[in-house]
């Protein structure tokens, strides 16, 4: 028998989650049965989507399980296979998030080979985070040569990654964060206007102070201000990537929708939302993009990491504190 740690989900929030809704318990692992294997988890991810999971909904992911381990993305080191596929030291990717180990079928990890990239890199720029921001730019939105791009959420995990292909792709980008360390971050990345949205009085001035001539392309995080901003500075024949709406995922009412929606008429824009699911095709391409990009400098990528496995709710509550620069993960092991 081996003792792991994992994080249960002990109530539903009603608005931002708080400590109280999580359960720190310890299980035992038994040796893998036949066709299993045992993984030791090195890193996991925590993501915006899931708030949505917490509550009991239906929605494109199921929802958190009361009494539950949660689950999420996860990087692990095989420990014990009981499966020919598999060796101890191989590495997986998994979707066993939120414990420090577990037994799972072989079928339901995919072995992972990370090359010259560090392995947790697959939890973000080079996994589905990247590929949200590569499959949302240039498939959804449609990316045009000349474009100005507009991103909020820019010093996001997603978002730092629109921003970076969009520049390595010849585009002026501006990018919306909040405070001046993550202005500066998205400044030393070459983001072209940087809006501090946090400081700024009028979110629908300050871009259109930013994109005189208006914008064409908005990959939209957050919502909100920010997209009624952009529908006021969108240019005729604009494409909206629609990501996700952050602002949002707390509200304990329905929020009122943009006041502005008629926008959309007049200058003939286009906005389409995503779920990166949908998109997996896109992977290899990506891959083959990111690691040229990579080789070039033209990208790269933050982290903001916690340690251990009882730190995974303060990682994920910070997320909509806006305490992250870059991706949000947690270290294991």
């Amino acid at each position: 028998m081996t003792k792991v740690r994992e994080i249960r989900l002990k109530s539903r929030p009603s608005g931002l989650p708080t400590y109280d809704n999580f359960e720190l318990a310890t299980v035992e692992l038994a040796a893998p049965a036949a066709g299993e294997i045992q993984v030791q988890n090195l890193w996991m991810t925590v993501d915006p989507y899931m708030r949505g999971r917490m509550n009991d909904v239906k929605s494109y992911a199921p929802p958190f399980q009361l009494g539950k381990a949660m689950d999420g993305g996860a990087i692990g080191q095989v420990v014990a296979s009981n499966d020919p596929a598999f060796k101890a030291g191989d590495l997986v990717q998994s979707g066993f998030g939120w414990r420090e180990g577990f037994n799972a079928p072989a079928s339901a990890v995919q072995k992972l080979n990370p090359g010259k990239l560090p392995v947790q890199a697959f939890l973000g720029a080079a996994g589905m985070p990247g590929l949200t921001a590569y499959a949302g730019l240039l498939k959804i939105a449609a990316l045009k040569d000349g474009d100005v791009v507009f991103v909020s959420g820019a010093a996001g995990a997603v978002g730092a990654m629109v921003c970076q292909i969009a520049k390595a792709k010849g585009h002026t980008v501006i990018g919306s964060a909040g405070g001046a360390d993550k202005v500066a971050y998205l400044k030393s990345i070459g983001v072209d206007h940087v809006i501090d949205y946090k400081a700024e009085k009028d979110l629908n001035t300050a871009l259109a102070a930013a994109a005189p001539g208006g914008i064409d392309v908005y990959f939209d995080n957050v919502g909100g201000a920010h997209l009624e901003a952009a529908l006021n500075n969108a240019k005729l024949f604009a494409r909206f990537a629609i990501c996700g709406m952050i602002s949002i995922y707390n509200a304990t009412k329905p929020e009122p929708g943009p006041s502005n929606l008629a926008q959309l008429i007049g200058r003939n824009i286009r906005m389409e939302g995503f779920i990166v699911s949908h998109h997996f095709g896109l992977m290899p391409q990506y891959i083959a993009d990111l690691s040229q990009w990579v080789a070039e400098g033209k990208v790269s990528w933050k982290e903001t990491i916690f340690e251990g496995i009882e730190k995974a709710p303060d990682a994920f509550i910070g997320l909509f504190k806006g305490d992250n620069l870059g991706k949000m993960l947690v270290k294991l092991a």
